[in-house]
């Protein structure tokens, strides 16, 4: 309607009120995911898992993990570079399974206020990151997140487009470039798909975002 909900993702919350879609439930192994399936296929809920919407899935087809958290990327460079992060936090914790480590989960309720702060707030939420409650402002996780996993992002590959998240991180969001320019047109969100357009289509390809960073 043209009027400012005051959230960087208004969509990310208004979605997970479907019962399938949101936070995934807190299953403990794959037996309990299957009992889930069962369970509202058997009710009717669900056809398949095809239709389990959740911002983090399995997708048994395929044998791989979907991250469905992040609102829509609206340039190729931030696509290749939250990609990236993704890639690289799957590959983190496979190895830490794989040395026998546990893996750090935090309270579901802790989980829910983070998603609350990311939508919110945006790049500027404060998350909670420990057990014991620690916060710490987003873009001061997501630095220590790519010094820390730099190494695995190397080895897959994928390090210059990793480097795009602290692009991110120092030269802003989309949605926060959103907001600047529904402001600026009194709340007319065609300006807002205007923008997107032109930004997709004037700023540098893959290709040229990539060689930026390999200057």
């Amino acid at each position: 309607a043209g009027e400012s909900t005051g959230y960087a993702s208004n969509r990310a919350l208004v979605f997970q009120q479907l019962p399938t879609a949101g936070l995934p439930w807190p299953l403990q192994n794959w037996a309990e995911y299957e009992s889930y399936l069962d369970d509202m296929a058997a009710t009717g809920v669900m056809a398949d898992a095809t239709e389990v919407r959740w911002d983090v899935r399995p997708a048994p087809r395929w044998g791989t993990v979907e991250v469905r958290a992040c609102d829509g990327m609206s340039t190729l460079p931030e696509l290749a570079a939250v990609t990236a992060l993704v890639q690289v936090l799957v590959e983190h914790f496979s190895r830490e399974l794989d040395a026998g480590r546990e893996l750090p989960i935090l309270q579901p309720w802790f989980i829910r206020e983070n998603k609350w702060r990311a939508a919110r707030y945006g790049m500027d939420a404060r998350l909670i990151v420990d057990r014991a409650g620690t916060q710490v402002p987003v873009a001061e996780h997501l630095r220590e997140t790519i010094d820390r996993l730099a190494d695995v992002a190397a080895e897959l590959k994928c390090a210059r487009e990793f480097a795009g998240v602290d692009a991110i991180v120092s030269g802003g969001a989309s949605y926060a470039r959103q907001l600047t320019v529904a402001e600026a047109a009194g709340g007319d969100l065609r300006e807002v798909v205007q923008h997107l357009i032109r930004e997709f289509r004037n700023g540098p390809t893959l290709r040229d975002h990539l060689l930026s960073l390999a200057r």
